[in-house]
């Protein structure tokens, strides 16, 4: 029996996802490309794998077994990979990291700059994910690594099979329309009877905004819902309302509006998240101290704030 490792990765995604089409999207191909991979699948083991009920496509108890050994095969494969990348000491490599809007903007540039002056063999890819997406997909293996954040107010649970490095800690400042507020600082109580402008309640900075505001007392009066903190501030300088924004967001920071700290700061954490079984890459530990002394160069030091 031939088994394609590209197959049984399709058979790992469909058995986590429970979905054709949410298989597909995580692949990035369309759902018919990874039906006729898994009827092929199907061919090569001479046994049936998959059943459909209703329009759903379900595994059967062999499909089942099949995708549990190849978590464990596809898993071996990647650790076989890495070993020998240590072995070599290789960094000659092509990696893939998740990011959000204010890591891709605020720190990447400078430190993929950096990491290629220093390291021109490692070639780093991006990709934006929403923050609470970017640990799930390092887990699930469409990314190497992942920029994620953390908040005292709503911390982020990670996977047990992920590990962590702390690059940067980033303070959040109060933006509001130029000349509204004075020079600052301000009291996060203050902003009770302001209008806010902030992310929904499903992402993790407006969860940890939320939860700060109720720590301090009140309940946000949210006038208008915009995920992204650019476009927030742009909003804040038309004279919308006010937001809080982290320093990385600060390099997008639009004018007529004001920047103002906190009197109690509130502060967020941004590490790198891998998988376990990719600690000791060489390529991986390099683009991680290029990050964090990149962050440390432009004031965001994970060490002493």
């Amino acid at each position: 029996m031939d088994l394609s490792l590209h197959r049984l990765r399709m058979l790992r995604e469909l058995h986590r996802r429970g979905t054709v089409t949410a298989a597909a999207s995580s692949l990035h191909y369309t759902a018919s490309a990874v039906s006729q991979q898994l009827a092929q699948l199907e061919r090569d083991v001479g046994a049936r794998l998959f059943e459909r009920i209703g329009r759903r496509v379900q595994l059967t108890e062999l499909g089942t077994l099949l995708a549990e050994h190849a978590e464990e095969i596809l898993g071996a494969v990647e650790r076989a990979s890495m070993a020998l990348e240590e072995a070599q000491e290789a960094t000659a490599v092509r990696l893939t990291t998740g990011v959000f809007a204010t890591v891709a903007a605020g720190l990447l540039p400078k430190a993929m700059d950096t990491l290629a002056g220093r390291h021109p063999g490692i070639q780093l890819r991006t990709r934006q994910l929403a923050p609470e997406a970017t640990a799930l997909a390092v887990r699930d293996g469409e990314l190497d690594l992942a920029f994620v954040i953390d908040y005292a107010d709503a911390p982020m649970p990670w996977d047990s099979s992920l590990l962590g490095s702390q690059i940067a800690v980033e303070r959040l400042h109060v933006a509001a329309p130029a000349g509204t507020l004075g020079s600052g600082p301000v009291d996060l109580a203050d902003l009770a009877d302001q209008p806010w402008i902030l992310s929904g309640p499903k992402s993790h900075f407006g969860t940890a905004v939320r939860a700060a505001c109720l720590r301090n007392g009140f309940d946000l009066r949210i006038t208008h819902e915009v995920e992204e903190q650019s476009t927030a501030m742009s909003m804040v300088a038309a004279g919308l309302g006010v937001t809080l924004v982290s320093d990385l967001g600060l390099q997008l920071r639009p004018p007529g509006m004001d920047a103002l700290a906190l009197t109690a700061p509130i502060t967020r954490t941004v590490s790198i998240v891998y998988r376990s079984t990719a600690l000791r890459r060489p390529a991986l530990n390099l683009i991680i101290d290029v990050v964090r002394s990149t962050a440390a160069e432009i004031g965001l030091s994970a060490v002493g704030r």
